[in-house]
């Protein structure tokens, strides 16, 4: 059987050659300073996604550091706080300032989420991080860990986690009220309305000149080194737009996780937390053709879940895409058990099949649902938690960042809902699905403890990347 040994997994082969990876634990201002003292946070990542976070972060914090590679991004969040350092690499923003900041907020791409989030824990900082929380299976798995060790407070960013509804779910599920539910199906509109990928983009696109506001070497990180490139488009000024940067590295290897890496921390997450999964026992998918650029068109994956306890082993099957126009989506004929008369099929949803009836979310986040037959679960309420801490009907994201800074103050990590104890085994186990899709048509089978394909020495290799030198885990 391949096995990862657990040097393979943490990269440890060579050290980064800063000295911020391995400072000692730094007491937390809330800690030193009383109940009343401000929090400090660095934001890493503060376009796109990053600018909100870090905006609704600094409600409740003082922002004390800003990075990012575009300067244009850099520059406009720094209007908001004038004082707060700049930096254009997160390892000298740690370097300088890690006795600084109490707190980081990552919002990069995915490709960049493991290291600045890893440092910060090793430091006995706290750290909120966007989804999904690592590009590997195998990062996801070292932040747990680490976060675990370090006795951090984290939190990930699927926002849908604050949600009432979504908690409600949660609880009713657990309460049996299902019956026994041994199938999830979980859906996503992604990526075809949002970015580009196979098949409109298989091949490396052309070098371009690197602009002048933009780091590329810093943009690339531990990726491999690629040129700056652009792509035709004929919506663009110009007829072409940046390939990568600032927003279709989503649809590459390199740098993102495609629509599964993207959406299914939010979509699979109601379902995920509901059934009590954890680690799959085997995976399978079907899949487009496959290309070393860009995620395929559509796939297919199945994720199949031991029994846990009393519960029945569950299968969750995943779609994305499109073939040929046409959605990839669960069956006709199964849509049509939770559809209503002229009722169609949600972009994004999720159904969950019990013994007793089906809970079908026409929903990114699993908060908005209805329980049919409906005649068999009158007078079940839906829209709040009953034993789950209370969340938010709306505002979900902001809330997420108050929990978080509600569980640093406390120092419990575990009241930040998506704490990284169960963020990373959500991300570790639907990363897998990344996997399987290269291997579309073999069912690999996956030993958690081992974190190998027992049947595939070739996906084994997947679970784990490698890192340019000076951007290694460490």
């Amino acid at each position: 059987m391949a096995r990862l040994s657990r040097r393979r997994v943490l990269q440890l082969g060579a050290a980064a050659p800063l000295g911020y990876l391995f400072t000692g634990p730094a007491w937390s201002v809330a800690q030193t300073g009383g109940a009343n003292a401000r929090l400090r946070v660095a934001g890493v990542g503060v376009g796109g996604k990053g600018s909100s976070d870090i905006e609704q972060a600094g409600v409740l914090m003082d922002v004390v550091a800003l990075c990012d590679i575009d300067d244009e991004r850099l520059n406009q969040r720094a209007k908001t706080w004038p004082k707060a350092e700049k930096f254009h690499d997160y390892r000298k923003l740690f370097d300088k300032m890690m006795k600084e900041i109490d707190a980081v907020v990552v919002s990069t791409p995915d490709h960049h989420h493991a290291l600045p989030s890893l440092m910060a824990i090793r430091a006995g900082k706290h750290v909120y991080c966007q989804k999904p929380l690592t590009h590997t299976p195998a990062e996801a798995r070292t932040l747990r860990e680490a976060a675990a060790k370090a006795g951090v407070c984290t939190q990930m960013g699927n926002q849908g986690s604050a949600m009432n509804g979504l908690r409600r779910a949660v609880e009713l599920v657990r309460a049996g009220t299902l019956g026994d539910v041994t199938e999830a199906h979980v859906w996503t509109n992604r990526p075809f309305k949002y970015w580009k990928q196979a098949p409109d983009v298989t091949a490396r696109p052309p070098e371009a000149a690197v602009p002048k506001h933009v780091h590329w070497e810093e943009w690339l990180g531990a990726a491999p080194a690629r040129p700056f490139a652009v792509r035709e488009d004929k919506t663009a000024a110009g007829g072409k737009k940046p390939a990568y940067h600032p927003h279709d590295w989503r649809g590459y290897w390199d740098f993102g996780t495609g629509a599964l890496g993207d959406m299914a921390c939010h979509t699979a997450n109601m379902a995920f937390r509901a059934l009590e999964l954890d680690a799959p026992v085997a995976v399978s998918a079907q899949a487009s053709e496959i290309n070393s650029e860009t995620y395929p068109a559509w796939g297919r994956i199945a994720y199949h879940f031991p029994a846990r306890g009393s519960k029945k082993a569950v299968v969750l099957h995943w779609y994305e895409g499109a073939d040929q126009g046409k959605r990839i989506l669960p069956s006709d004929e199964l849509l049509a058990k939770v559809l209503k008369k002229g009722e169609s099929a949600a972009d994004s949803g999720s159904l969950l099949i019990g013994t007793k009836g089906m809970l079908y979310s026409p929903n990114d986040y699993g908060s908005q649902f209805r329980l049919t037959p409906e005649k068999d679960f009158t007078g079940i309420q839906t829209t709040k938690p009953e034993s789950l801490p209370a969340g938010v009907e709306k505002d979900q994201d902001p809330h997420q960042k108050k929990e978080w800074v509600e569980a640093i103050r406390a120092g419990k990590p575990a009241m930040a809902y998506s704490n990284f104890d169960y963020a990373a085994r959500l991300t570790e186990a639907m990363l897998l699905g990344n996997i399987a899709v290269r291997f579309a048509g073999k069912k690999l089978e996956w030993d958690a403890k081992g974190m190998a394909f027992t049947n595939s020495a070739d996906a084994t290799k997947l679970v784990t990347k490698e890192y340019r030198k000076g951007w290694e885990l460490g």
